[in-house]
């Protein structure tokens, strides 16, 4: 092979790793746009929620939510319920913001493991969500 051919060989491969750089990038940042806007939308559901339900209601609605997480398997969070736990009792937007940060923090953490497992404890949070108030049509 000719220094020439090696040469083309080098760029070309370089060319690829850089398109497939480019597009992992793309895609990473279509992934943290689209986690950001669903976190401020789970937040404003949450805030109208609290100002609209009993303690009673939300504690309901907690335990099926780690019901579903249970029954699902999604154990990633041991410090989930605790925290939860922690928000209940104290029931004000302190509490739960700090509630959030913890829980984002540790989504946050670890990789595609762990945005898989923050995608599983929305989607029961929305099943869990659509049997205590279902829409109505």
């Amino acid at each position: 092979m000719s220094e020439q051919e090696k040469n083309n060989e080098w760029d070309s491969l370089w060319q690829e790793y850089t398109k497939a750089l480019e597009n992992w990038k793309s895609i990473f940042e279509q992934i943290q746009n689209a986690s950001n806007e669903m976190q401020s939308k789970f937040n404003d559901v949450w805030e109208k929620a609290t100002k609209e339900s009993s303690n009673e209601t939300m504690k309901l609605f907690g335990q099926n939510w780690q019901k579903a997480m249970s029954d699902a398997g999604i154990t990633s969070f041991k410090d989930f319920s605790d925290n939860w736990q922690k928000y209940l009792n104290e029931s004000n937007m302190s509490a739960f913001k700090q509630f959030v940060d913890s829980w984002q923090k540790t989504l946050s953490s670890s990789g595609i493991e762990q945005m898989n497992a923050y995608g599983e404890m929305m989607k029961k949070f929305t099943e869990t969500w659509g049997t205590m108030w279902p829409k109505n049509s």
